[in-house]
């Protein structure tokens, strides 16, 4: 198992993933070929030495899983860095191997060696096995998440 940078050839793949659940289906568009709106977020996301599109290859070079670290540095702790991990997701047919958590232990490393204070992460409320599989790692609920939607 190796941890890389994702390229544009893995867009489809990581794509596919995000598409792969109940939630996913709803704002995902999955097509072959992808749309070229996938394909412009994964350049401006290379392009960003802020973020890490990160995906697990398996003995075959084939794309098991992925997710997204961002670092943000703010004034705030004294001008600290916050590591923010969004869109995990493992490929179907890899789920319940413990994968999950080794991306987890990576993630939680990856943003150690970037001199993060914190590792936060946002999760739907639909998703109560994600929710306890973070509690597990021991994450904390410690605030309450609210988000405004636009019209796009």
């Amino acid at each position: 198992m190796k941890f890389r940078k994702a390229t544009k050839a893995d867009v489809p793949f990581i794509v596919q993933m995000l598409a792969d659940d109940a939630l996913g289906a709803q704002r995902e568009n999955y097509q072959d070929p992808i749309p070229k709106e996938y394909l412009n977020a994964f350049e401006k996301i290379n392009r960003d030495s802020n973020q890490e599109l990160i995906v697990v290859e398996g003995e075959n070079r084939n794309v098991l899983g992925t997710l997204q670290l961002s670092f943000i540095t703010y004034l705030t702790y004294q001008g600290g860095t916050r590591a923010q991990i969004e869109a995990v997701r493992i490929r179907k047919d890899q789920r319940g191997k413990g994968l999950g958590k080794k991306m987890f232990q990576w993630a939680i490393e990856r943003a150690r060696q970037k001199n993060a204070h914190v590792l936060q992460l946002t999760t739907d409320k639909k998703r109560p096995k994600a929710i306890s599989f973070y509690e597990d790692l021991g994450f904390k609920a410690t605030h309450e998440g609210m988000k405004l939607h636009f019209n796009t």
